[in-house]
């Protein structure tokens, strides 16, 4: 199975003063720089950056408007990326412990896809959906910006995969920040 993947990293994280969320740093890298190893150490073909930044041979995409909310990024992201893929990995980069979950999902996979379940709730930004099975679902709205997920996502049939407790815990806020050990980046070049 070919499987390609988006990284959504393109919100206003407003809920932390507006910072670059995907700049933050535990230990030293950056979430987004975490994210891209998890992913391709999953496996996938390409990935692709829904954001204003790429980084090293990761390319990105913005959906426009920008910031017209993930359905928007979702769909940006699946027109830049070649159609011949069976399979799509959707998920945010703000998940730091994400590569625990990332074989358990796409091992799961099954139907017109998968979503993560941890301690018995659906994580929206954390799928793996066939190709077809989501354009379909996206041509089925009557628009993609400021879409719901939990629209979207109710045109497909998906499994639910319980995946490592923890995994798909994300960075919202300073105190979740703090949780996870994660600082600003004092070098605002870096991704």
């Amino acid at each position: 199975m070919i499987v390609d993947a988006l990284i959504l990293a393109g919100g206003r994280s407003s809920r932390l003063g507006h910072s670059d969320k995907q700049k933050l740093q535990i230990g030293g890298e950056t979430l987004l720089r975490r994210a891209v190893e998890a992913v391709q150490a999953s496996g996938v073909r390409h990935v692709l950056i829904v954001g204003d930044e790429g980084m090293d041979d990761v390319p990105s995409v913005r959906e426009q408007p920008a910031f017209a909310g993930p359905v928007a990024a979702i769909a940006a992201g699946l027109r830049a990326l070649p159609s011949d893929a069976d399979a799509l990995l959707v998920l945010a980069c703000d998940m730091p412990d994400m590569a625990a979950a990332l074989p358990a999902l796409i091992d799961g996979f099954a139907r017109d896809g998968v979503i993560a379940v941890d301690r018995e709730r659906r994580q929206q930004l954390m799928i793996v959906v066939r190709n077809v099975a989501l354009a379909a679902a996206i041509e089925q709205l009557p628009t993609v910006v400021d879409a719901s997920m939990r629209r979207l996502l109710g045109n497909l049939d998906l499994v639910e995969v319980v995946v490592p407790e923890g995994s798909t815990d994300d960075i919202d806020t300073w105190d979740d920040a703090a949780r996870f050990g994660a600082t600003r980046t004092t070098d605002r070049s870096s991704p």
